[in-house]
């Protein structure tokens, strides 16, 4: 168990995990370059280098690019993640599906299949949006009409449903969150040339030493910081006390805590906010009315009213989404039942408020730490002259070190299961040859 890297390939088992997974992200990864019929991708990329501040720059981020390549798994996961997030918010309104989240495995089963045909649903609606919005860039579509706007809508939509199976099978038969993974790799995909173009600028000189090494220096910087505010935690003690159960049995009292994550809400604010504040500049590029072109000038992502409103609205969408995800309620009901109890502060509704007053204390700081993750690398790319170069945000930085850490954690997991069957079948096997002499 020392190293976890030599261990996963020395475990078959594990090792055909890993294979299977690489296997269907290089899938997603081909599909992910080829275009749909009819299309003249320069023209098209020609058109995405004016819409990198908008939602559709946001949306191509997290499918690797294909939006602005037109391949036939454009839309990417992200469907499915609207669908889910969708349930998720609707859970806080609606009561039926707040009793199917908690039914437990036949619950479970029925959301994701209402999840999934919501996603057909999205795939279908974005695929013709996508189809409208090509043909009315010039000259990117050699046929335009109703049939391009049919194969398109078709094309992108199996492309999305088959992108949905791909990370289903990965969460069953790979090792990791299949959706999770298929962003993390749609977002590293453009590392790679971000430091090649970092490389040539600096050997063409035109940045120096100095604003490359601070670049190098805040990625480190920030990535350490979103790693350990990722695992920060406020530890609330729980004690379960001395009980009978059964024919004269004893449980023994336990102590325990509940966990409450500074940063429990994990990327959807600066998602949630960044949806908000990209609408006046996307409505602006395809409407021409002098209110939204004004208004979309003043919220460019260099001016302090765009990073006074964008950290606002993160703040805001932290609370907004703990408030939906955790429940204190359930959880201090669920605390009763198992006669468990916070020390100094009684089962029940006082229970509730306490875990509700902590939390909300917790999140003022998880928030602010998401704004600085969110600003800091616009700061940075500023002050240098860095952001035609390489850039990198807030967002795909929570992403990628958020899944990287649950993926090893879940590897570690699975390397630890093995661990204990082994020394519970050579513990078995010992006890059958002691018996024979007994």
């Amino acid at each position: 168990m020392a190293n976890p890297v030599q261990n996963l390939f020395r475990v078959p088992e594990l090792k055909d995990k890993v294979l299977f997974t690489l296997f269907i992200l290089l899938i997603y990864r081909v599909g992910s370059h080829i275009t749909v019929p009819s299309l003249d991708v320069g023209a098209l990329r020609e058109q995405f280098g004016q819409l990198e501040g908008t939602f559709f720059g946001i949306y191509d981020m997290f499918v690797g690019g294909g939006l602005s390549r037109a391949t036939i798994l454009a839309l990417g996961i992200m469907p499915y993640i609207s669908a889910s997030i969708m349930f998720q918010l609707l859970a806080a309104v609606f009561p039926t599906i707040e009793k199917l989240q908690k039914e437990g495995e036949e619950g479970r089963k029925k959301l994701t299949q209402w999840t999934r045909y919501t996603t057909i649903g999205l795939s279908a609606a974005q695929a013709y949006g996508y189809a409208s919005f090509l043909q009315a860039i010039p000259g990117a579509v050699s046929t335009p009409g109703a049939l391009f706007t049919f194969t398109t809508v078709i094309t992108l939509t199996v492309g999305a449903i088959f992108v949905m199976w791909l990370g289903e099978q990965i969460t069953e038969h790979g090792i990791g969150n299949g959706m999770s993974l298929m962003i993390f790799f749609s977002i590293i995909q453009g590392f790679p040339a971000a430091v090649v173009r970092s490389y040539e600028s600096f050997r063409l000189g035109e940045i120096n030493a100095f604003a490359l090494a601070a670049l190098g220096f805040t990625v480190v910087a920030i990535t350490a910081a979103v790693v350990a505010m990722t695992m920060a935690a406020r530890k609330i003690p729980v004690q379960i006390p001395r009980k009978v159960v059964g024919r004269g049995r004893i449980r023994e009292g336990q102590k325990s805590f509940i966990p409450l994550r500074i940063n429990s809400a994990g990327v959807m604010p600066i998602i949630f906010a960044q949806s908000f504040i990209v609408v006046p500049g996307t409505l602006a590029a395809f409407m021409d009315v002098p209110v939204l072109t004004t208004i979309n000038e003043i919220f460019q992502p260099n001016g302090w009213p765009y990073y006074i409103t964008y950290g606002l609205l993160i703040v805001f969408f932290t609370y907004f989404y703990t408030a939906i995800i955790f429940n204190p309620i359930d959880l201090a009901e669920n605390l009763k039942k198992q006669g468990g109890f916070i020390p100094g502060v009684k089962p029940g509704a006082r229970t509730s408020e306490y875990i509700d007053r902590v939390l909300t204390r917790v999140t003022l700081p998880g928030s602010i730490y998401l704004a600085l993750v969110a600003l800091v690398p616009f700061w940075i790319l500023e002050i240098f002259g860095l952001g035609n170069i390489f850039f990198f945000g807030g967002t795909s930085l929570l992403i990628v070190v958020g899944v990287g850490l649950d993926t090893v954690q879940q590897a570690q997991q699975l390397l630890m299961l093995r661990h204990y069957d082994g020394f519970m079948k050579k513990g078995r096997v010992k006890m059958r040859g002691r018996s024979q002499y007994m």
